[in-house]
């Protein structure tokens, strides 16, 4: 104690200062010190979150640009399917147009040639009347009298057949 009093230190001051500083240094730790390192921490944690979050944010961003890129390539590659389905079927419908439009040429075609087949026979049935007819006509001047109708009907045939 006698060094303490050599040295100008008074103990018992000493004593109540260090008890001051104690007493200050557990209030500004209890009271201070430990809410702010509490609130650094919660900030610290909020961060974190952030930064995981972001890069969460970042991989479900990566992500969905991955599956845009596909689903657009799919939609694509359905396009192309579809617009070769409808190529296809554009074509096939033309030929099936250009057959069905042969064929109904053909029947009006066939339609008209047999329209003037009957009409060929038409005229030659009415050519061979009126030519029957006029051998008639012919048969009896030449003969001068009339003969009976089967007669009449032979000889005619008989010109008729000779005609053809």
């Amino acid at each position: 104690m006698e060094l303490f009093n050599a040295l100008g230190v008074n103990i018992k001051i000493l004593i109540a200062q260090f008890l001051n500083f104690a007493v200050l240094v557990f209030v500004l730790y209890r009271f201070g010190y430990k809410p702010i390192l509490k609130m650094i921490d919660e900030r610290q944690k909020k961060i974190e979150e952030g930064i995981d979050n972001t890069l969460k944010t970042r991989e479900k961003l990566d992500e969905i640009a991955r599956e845009k890129k596909e689903i657009i390539q799919a939609a694509r590659a359905e396009a192309q399917v579809i617009m070769e389905k409808a190529r296809v079927q554009a074509e096939n419908k033309q030929k099936e147009m250009i057959s069905r439009a042969k064929e109904e040429i053909g029947q009006v075609i066939n339609q008209e040639k047999a329209k003037i087949r009957q009409e060929k026979a038409e005229s030659l049935k009415q050519i061979r009347q009126e030519v029957s007819s006029l051998v008639l006509i012919a048969l009896d001047r030449v003969l001068g009298e009339k003969i009976d109708d089967k007669k009449d009907k032979d000889i005619i045939q008989k010109a008729v057949k000779d005609l053809k």
